[in-house]
């Protein structure tokens, strides 16, 4: 039995050394393009601006300045303008009280002309004053966009006669090379 297997790989070894390979060139019949779909993923960004309250007492205890202070100059400018024309249209002793009104009113309407523009920087929130600043808030998502790419060509080819396909990464041509085996066939 030893001898009979001995024997059989003797003749397999001597009959696979006598196969030629040889190089040849075939036909191309068709080349068709394969794709894939793929995600690739980018980041998505978006900015806003928010209202930010911070107290004016947090403000002055980190050593940062608060805006620009309440300026008197209106109020002192109106008051002496009220009490001026007040003191003209008032007569008798309704003069004396038409320049304290004219003063008043002249004060108030100087104080409001001056510090008009402060008015919407501070916001009263439980009975404090906040400073209302802006800042700029940004949000990144990462969003896919899904592209189309060709991962190789499936090719049909011919040679001598017989049809063949195969899968390649790159486009052959017109030809192909292929590698061709010969080897007798044992009766």
């Amino acid at each position: 039995m030893k001898r009979l297997v001995i024997a059989s790989l003797f003749a397999s070894a001597v009959l696979g050394a006598q196969a030629e390979v040889y190089t040849d060139s075939a036909r191309v019949r068709s080349a068709e393009p394969q794709y894939e779909n793929i995600n690739v993923p980018r980041n998505e960004c978006t900015s806003h601006w928010v209202d930010e309250r911070g107290g004016r007492g947090d403000y002055e205890r980190q050593g940062a300045q608060v805006g620009p202070d309440r300026r008197y100059g209106g109020a002192i400018v109106g008051g002496l303008a009220g009490g001026v024309i007040g003191h003209q249209i008032g007569g008798g002793s309704g003069k004396d009280a038409a320049t304290a009104l004219g003063v008043m009113l002249g004060a108030i309407a100087g104080d409001r002309m001056e510090n008009d523009g402060q008015r919407d920087q501070q916001v009263q929130y439980d009975n404090r004053p906040y400073e209302v600043s802006q800042r700029e808030v940004k949000r990144c998502r990462t969003v896919y966009d899904t592209q189309t790419r060709i991962t190789g060509y499936r090719v049909a080819y011919e040679y001598r006669g017989q049809n063949y396909s195969t899968f390649m990464r790159t486009n052959p041509g017109n030809s192909l090379p292929v590698r061709v085996s010969v080897e007798p066939i044992q009766p």
